[in-house]
């Protein structure tokens, strides 16, 4: 049941009809569940059980974190008279490291599910290499587990911290971990901003309603107008890269950051709208990341719910362990007297490698492969660069006399930007490390844009298609443009002001899919970027 099948819109058509007529407000949570399960069974490939395990585990491992905590503090206070200050804390420290075991059993046990799908054969072909024997197998990726575990391990582990108390019933837990609109590709949600919408009865709202169906038809435009229609081009070329000219490969790499920009956000628009159509704000996950000034920020507005995943649990973790803060320490003292260099690199050196080895993470999220591993440590690497030589960029800045808020130097910033992120583009689309070394060389030297151009339009799509594409991205171009402009409000609260110019647009985005999106008879649809993940 894929988000552009017909059989999806017909589905949440029912869901949405079944939620606001099931009689038990308080059991309309009830409907949400069984129209997850429905979509998780018949789409994530019979893959279900693993969810239910990680459900299980999940729900069993926080109601036994949290009464190992209550029976401390009830202790605690049975003796809080006779009792010194310090055999209190003893009590509570031999609870939280009974919760730590049950926390990292629990995290490994998920954690190894996920790492055994997605890389148990790229370990087994290395041994081969090494001289080992190791069986490969054939492995399948259920269906948003990358998702559903972040967001199942993140509750956990603020169950862990005291952030708030488990929940106690099993199918709210289940709810949590499987609502249907975000289990393609998220968003990773938050126990405390979701859980609330999910099981509180939300009464139906036009007016949220109409603003959920634009959102989810936007996705759909930029779905089918103009992902699906770039990535005929970028499979051509990707494919057999070495039979193309290299201002071809760098047509094609420029058309990937187009469609992965189309496909994910779309995908994103189209998750968020079904949800909103139900009552329930997901998180925002994606926020116009090409207009970004620098790679740093670039991150925080693409994939924004992963970023703050990885910052709240593992970027922080890192930075505040005792190893880190040690080396902090190490660098300022060391001998002879620091300089201003030092002092600045005793500050940010350990948070500068937490975030390389952040980036690392992420990249080996994205697939078992090599290339990964350069993506990762490419925009680690950027990032980690950009924070040790702050100062000496703005000396520079400063020596130049460029004003920081200049439009011409925020366009070069955005501009530089873009074509950073651009080289990590390259891991994503090559077949391997060094195909996407490769790639990025030929881009540079052997550039011949009208053969390039003449290749492109050889790939499997007209003149016509092309157009339609150039139109797709030109009006998505301009409604971001116009939402950066104005960041504080979206465009779509904007227009309820004039409800009739709502519509009509609503229409006109409906009637552009139909006329210039790819879909019909023989049309297989590219499954969505991080639908695998």
């Amino acid at each position: 049941m894929s988000y552009v099948s017909l059989t999806f819109p017909l589905f949440t058509a029912a869901s949405v009809l079944a939620y606001y007529l099931f009689p038990l407000k308080k059991l309309r949570w009830t409907v949400l569940l069984a129209a997850s399960y429905v979509f998780y069974f018949f789409t994530g490939l019979g893959f279900g059980y693993l969810m239910l395990v990680t459900t299980l585990t999940t729900w069993l491992g926080a109601l036994w974190m949290d009464r190992m905590g209550a029976a401390a503090e009830a202790e605690v206070e049975a003796h809080k008279s006779e009792w010194s200050r310090e055999e209190r804390k003893a009590v509570r420290n031999e609870a939280k490291k009974k919760k730590r075991r049950v926390l990292t059993a629990i995290l490994v046990l998920n954690f190894g599910v996920l790492a055994f799908l997605k890389y148990y054969n790229l370990f087994a072909e290395h041994l081969c290499l090494w001289g080992f024997s190791a069986p490969t197998l054939r492995l399948l990726l259920p269906l948003g587990i990358s998702f559903y575990t972040f967001q199942a391990m993140g509750y956990l582990i603020d169950v862990y911290r005291g952030k708030y108390p488990a929940e106690r019933n099993p199918g709210k837990t289940a709810l949590f971990v499987s609502f249907f609109p975000q289990i393609v590709q998220g968003p990773i949600g938050d126990y405390a901003q979701l859980s609330p919408q999910l099981f509180e009865a939300r009464p139906f709202d036009y007016d949220r309603a109409r603003r959920g169906l634009q959102l989810a038809a936007w996705g759909y435009f930029k779905k089918l107008v103009i992902a699906d229609r770039a990535v005929i081009v970028i499979g051509a070329v990707t494919s057999a890269y070495a039979d193309y000219d290299g201002s071809a490969i760098l047509m094609a790499a420029v058309l990937y950051a187009l469609q992965i920009y189309a496909d994910f956000s779309g995908g994103i628009d189209i998750s968020r709208g079904i949800a909103q159509i139900l009552g329930i704000e997901l998180a925002e996950n994606f926020r116009r990341p090409y207009f970004s000034r620098s790679i740093s920020e670039y991150w925080r507005r693409w994939h924004i719910s992963l970023g703050a995943w990885m910052r709240n649990y593992v970027f922080y973790s890192l930075t505040t362990s005792k190893a880190f803060l040690r080396m902090g320490r190490s660098i300022r003292s060391a001998k002879p007297e620091p300089s201003p260099a030092r002092l600045h690199t005793a500050k940010v050196f350990p948070t500068a490698l937490a975030s390389l080895i952040v980036f690392l993470l992420v990249g080996i999220w994205h697939g078992a492969n090599l290339k990964y591993v350069g993506f990762g440590l490419w925009n680690g690497g950027i990032i980690m660069l950009s924070v040790l030589l702050a100062p000496e960029y703005e000396k520079l800045r400063s020596a130049l006399r460029i004003r920081a808020e200049s439009r011409l130097f925020i366009l070069f910033q955005m501009v530089r930007t873009f074509f950073i992120v651009l080289v990590g583009y390259y891991f994503d689309i090559a077949p391997s490390f060094g195909g996407a070394v490769d790639m990025m060389r030929r881009s540079v030297t052997d550039l011949h844009f009208k053969a390039g151009t003449e290749q492109i339009l050889s790939c499997g799509v007209s003149p016509k298609q092309m157009g339609a594409l150039a139109f797709g991205a030109a009006v998505m171009l301009a409604v971001s443009a116009a939402q950066e402009r104005r960041p504080e409000e979206s465009l779509r609260l904007r227009l309820e002001k004039r409800p009739a110019l709502s519509w009509l647009l609503l229409f006109l985005c409906i009637a552009c899919t139909m006329v210039f999106g790819v879909y019909g008879p023989g049309y297989d649809s590219g499954a969505f970027v991080y639908m695998q993940f």
